[in-house]
């Protein structure tokens, strides 16, 4: 497939400082975050057209609250389209009382949208950015999460969505880029679904909406217009809890989701034309309750594996997935589950390009895990 290029700009960039510097800047290295490569969506999904992502999501609320009347959809300026877009004229078509402003308060969104799924409707909350969704973490961890466990299966808020713009964005510093899906999936209870484009995306947050227990949609944000895709028109789902090898392998799985898989794409065509390496990409989709079977067998085929992911090592999802497969799959093991992702800081601004998890650091790991031992 083509790629679209998501170029930092780092040529420009350097091109002004040398005509500021007068040239006194000898080097540059241009490192490009990702190549995003789109997909094509199975033959049996029928008609398509071209969207990008914003547009996808925008095309699956719109299937959701033309399909269920009991369907609404709120969040901080959601009545014109969101800022990213997302909602779109959704209230011209479906009316102010379906689709609607919030007060600015992530807690009152939250616990409104648990009030509205326990009384029967479905409920499609928006936070702005998933940054700005902790002052909500009491509202989805200590209530959405347990309202069917502690009323025993009498009460619940299933019919809960969270959705909310993630990761990496270029620009975006500490405030707009953060990727807290580590936070919530050690929540029993919640969902958490990340998409890798828009066919992906459709389909996924169908699932999410459908599903009956609360669900935390994170949108990669850098990829509301970067993805573009032949997206099927018509109404599809795909499973939660079930990843997706999108490039088979022999010699090493990668596992990430979100944004990164297009950089492990990337790595793996660079792996295979550099090191004569065969890598197996495998994106997650599914956060938790997450598809160990999958990654398992992948490991125990090629014997190495490395997680990548933007948010922070320490304590990011990846630890998870890094000890269950030592766990399940030790004696399969040639080299230590490799980890690659942001650095233990805040999210930086000018210094983004070296915080995220690249396609140069994750192939420097691919040669460190086929030349162990």
């Amino acid at each position: 497939s083509s790629g679209i290029n998501a170029e930092y700009g780092s040529e420009m960039l350097c091109k002004r400082l040398l005509s500021k510097t007068g040239g006194l800047v000898s080097s540059v290295r241009h490192a490009a975050h990702f190549t995003y490569t789109p997909q094509t969506p199975p033959a049996h999904l029928g008609e398509t057209t071209k969207l990008n992502m914003f547009q996808s999501i925008n095309n699956a609320l719109d299937i959701a609250l033309g399909s269920d009347d009991s369907a609404v959809l709120f969040g901080e300026d959601v009545a014109f389209g969101g800022v990213f877009r997302c909602s779109l004229g959704l209230q011209d078509k479906y009316g102010a009382s379906r689709v609607f402003n919030t007060p600015l308060t992530e807690q009152g969104i939250i616990g409104f949208g648990i009030g509205a799924a326990a009384a029967g409707s479905t409920a499609i909350a928006e936070i702005q950015f998933a940054d700005y969704i902790f002052p909500g973490f009491d509202q989805l961890v200590n209530e959405a999460a347990k309202y069917r466990y502690r009323s025993g299966n009498e009460y619940d808020c299933g019919r809960l969505t969270v959705r909310a713009p993630w990761g990496a964005v270029g620009h975006g510093a500490l405030y707009h880029s953060q990727s807290p899906e580590a936070y919530f999936a050690h929540t029993p209870g919640l969902k958490i679904v990340v998409p890798r484009g828009p066919i992906q995306a459709k389909g996924l947050l169908l699932s999410c909406i459908l599903d009956n227990n609360p669900c935390i949609f994170f949108e990669p944000k850098i990829l509301y217009r970067l993805a573009a895709e032949e997206v099927p028109l018509g109404t599809y789902t795909i499973p939660l809890s079930q990843a997706e090898i999108v490039r088979q392998g022999t010699d090493v799985t990668m596992i990430g989701w979100g944004t990164v898989v297009h950089v492990l794409l990337e790595v793996a065509s660079m792996a295979e034309e550099q090191l004569g390496v065969s890598c197996e990409v495998i994106d997650l989709q599914t956060i938790a309750p997450y598809d160990a079977q999958t990654i398992e067998a992948s490991v125990k085929k090629t014997g190495k594996a490395m997680v990548v992911h933007e948010a922070p090592l320490t304590q990011g999802f990846g630890a998870e997935i890094a000890a269950r497969l030592q766990e399940k799959c030790f004696l399969h093991l040639e080299a230590p589950v490799q980890r690659v992702a942001g650095w233990d800081t805040p999210f930086p601004y000018i210094y983004e390009p070296f915080y995220l998890p690249d396609k140069w650091r994750c192939l420097d790991t691919v040669k460190k895990l086929v030349d162990f031992m």
